[in-house]
């Protein structure tokens, strides 16, 4: 029987909840309320950020592909940015005059977390195509609606 399996990596996009402890909204929300913007460690770790049309385009790619996989396959957008350079993007965005709270690092938190998308783009000819930009801006503004309900 052909599966797919995919890995999925750090998914965001409208319809977050406002509280789900995820690193995109936890910085939006704080932001758009005015709080302080919680960093973890000194804001050096990087991550990906994958926009949730994305991840849908590329289960599509996946599924509608004849392609035999027979490991997971890593859904993600490889481009890299700090956890700093997300907290100046989100505050940038949304024109906060929120501060940055650093906190200390849990043990278990990885420096960095990219995923290598070369299977994916080769076997199904997938990529991510919407940027932290656009996606930050719908992001924004799907949580600026459903903070004010």
């Amino acid at each position: 029987m052909p599966i797919r399996v995919a890995r999925i990596f750090n998914t965001y996009g409208p319809r977050l909840e406002a509280g789900d402890r995820r690193v995109v909204s936890n910085f939006t929300v704080q932001a758009l309320k005015g709080e302080n913007i919680t960093i973890f460690g000194d804001g050096s770790q990087t991550r990906s950020f994958f926009y949730v049309s994305d991840l849908i385009d590329g289960f599509m790619a996946m599924m509608s592909s004849e392609a035999s996989l027979v490991r997971p396959i890593n859904l993600g957008n490889p481009n890299e940015f700090t956890i700093l350079e997300l907290a100046d993007l989100v505050l940038n965005k949304i024109n906060s005059k929120s501060q940055l709270l650093f906190k200390a690092l849990p043990q278990d938190d990885p420096g960095q977390c990219q995923p290598d998308i070369s299977k994916v783009r080769e076997q199904f000819g997938w990529s991510a195509s919407v940027g932290i930009d656009e996606g930050l801006e719908l992001t924004i503004d799907y949580l600026k609606i459903l903070l004010a309900e």
